[in-house]
């Protein structure tokens, strides 16, 4: 492993600090980025699109996009770079993570040049928010179940069913969705893609409200919308080739991710926190599980070393952030466990009124969300067992059937 810039990204981390030190304030040592929950209302929807336009003024809006869509044509290494910078410093949320990291892309690989020339720069201004409609009630993690119908009527489609754990629905302009447009097809065939305006009539997004009271979540309800067939991104019945383009791109981006309290933070904690009239951190048993947090996070920051360092050597990175989120989404949700235990009685507490403004406690109400978000933990490690071990397959009963005639509780 390297952990050092080479001269070309010394100059580039340079580069990119002094604009954001010219056009944004520093954190404080203790203060951590604003999160997503924090951009749920309309000013904060506003605030980050501010400051995408600004930074796409720049030249530092989706660097890593081609010159030609607006970008800069970076390295992934210098996208990183830009990313280490940026979390150093009070900016809104990055609410466009969505579209610029997982459909932008998508559009450029299978999309029209009509379809690129309308929605790919608004998209980089941050002018236009969108969103992926893939989940439904009965196709999770086996999206290929999806039962989300469209009918071609003319030059339009017309499009009935359901979406959930739609992100940030109630904010967006447009969407992309995969319906269902052959049930005589096998089960990851007649599978069609589309771009879908998120205003258009029929549609009805419900937020869902969690456990943590954040509504980022959205149910979205399809009744007869009519979907123009120049909407459509890729062949009729070929959707699935598009969907698994966004869905690397998402596990790429969730398995790179970190953010959220760290080990420095759950010291603070246990050294403000009480057990037994004394601080915490003096309790043997706390400070053991405080080690082994602070092991295995080592070992999670210098495998993500190994990524870094074979971006860096334009290489291609091996399962590194599949490891990232197989071992760290569940690593977070157990220390947030533990940060609230150290609590005690106000571990119940939330937001203004905990320790820390709360950011344990909705780190841990959180958790399971990002154990599911971009695949499960049980797809993740099929993942590493077929493709990285090559072990057999699971054995898949529906295998080869017509999608009609699959049963519904095995769809």
């Amino acid at each position: 492993m390297d952990f050092d810039d080479s001269p070309e990204e010394a100059a580039f981390r340079a580069e990119a600090r002094a604009w954001l030190e010219a056009n944004a304030e520093l954190l404080d040592p203790d203060e951590a980025p604003m999160g997503m929950l924090e951009a749920e209302g309309q000013g904060g929807v506003k605030g980050a699109q501010a400051w995408q336009a600004k930074k796409a003024d720049a030249g530092w809006a989706c660097i890593t996009w081609p010159k030609e869509y607006g970008g800069r044509a970076a390295t992934s290494i210098q996208s990183v770079i830009w990313n280490q910078e940026e979390a150093k410093f009070r900016t809104p949320p990055n609410i466009f993570g969505i579209g610029q990291g997982m459909l932008g892309p998508t559009i450029m690989t299978h999309g029209t040049q009509k379809q690129k020339d309308r929605y790919l720069n608004k998209m980089l201004r941050g002018e236009e928010i969108w969103c992926q409609l893939f989940s439904e009630p009965a196709a999770g993690s086996d999206l290929a179940g999806l039962r989300t119908s469209a009918v071609k009527k003319g030059d339009e489609w017309i499009v009935n069913g359901q979406k959930i754990w739609t992100t940030g629905a109630q904010f967006c302009k447009w969407g992309m969705i995969v319906t269902r447009t052959d049930p005589s097809a096998v089960k990851h065939a007649g599978i069609t893609y589309f771009i879908v305006d998120m205003e258009a009539p029929g549609i009805e997004i419900r937020p869902i409200r969690q456990v943590s009271g954040a509504t980022g979540f959205n149910e979205v309800f399809f009744t007869d919308v009519r979907i123009p067939d120049e909407n459509r991104v890729g062949a009729v019945n070929d959707g699935w080739r598009g969907a698994i383009t966004t869905l690397m791109n998402e596990r790429s981006s969730i398995g790179g991710g970190g953010g959220g309290a760290g080990i420095k933070d759950l010291m603070r904690l246990a050294r403000e926190c009480k057990r037994n009239g004394r601080p915490a951190i003096e309790d043997s048993a706390v400070r053991q599980r405080i080690a082994d947090f602070y092991i295995a996070s080592k070992g999670l920051s210098y495998t993500g070393s190994r990524t870094l360092t074979a971006i860096s050597r334009g290489t291609t990175p091996g399962p590194e952030s599949s490891i990232g989120k197989l071992v760290g989404a569940p690593l977070r949700q157990q220390m947030a466990s533990f940060a609230v235990e150290l609590q005690g009685a106000a571990g119940s507490l939330i937001k203004g009124d905990a320790a820390e403004d709360g950011v344990w406690q909705l780190a841990w109400l959180g958790a399971p969300g990002m154990r599911l978000a971009g695949g499960t933990d049980e797809i993740l490690r099929n993942i590493v067992a077929e493709r990285v071990l090559g072990l057999p397959a699971e054995m898949r009963a529906d295998k080869g059937l017509p999608f009609a005639k699959i049963p519904t509780g095995s769809a």
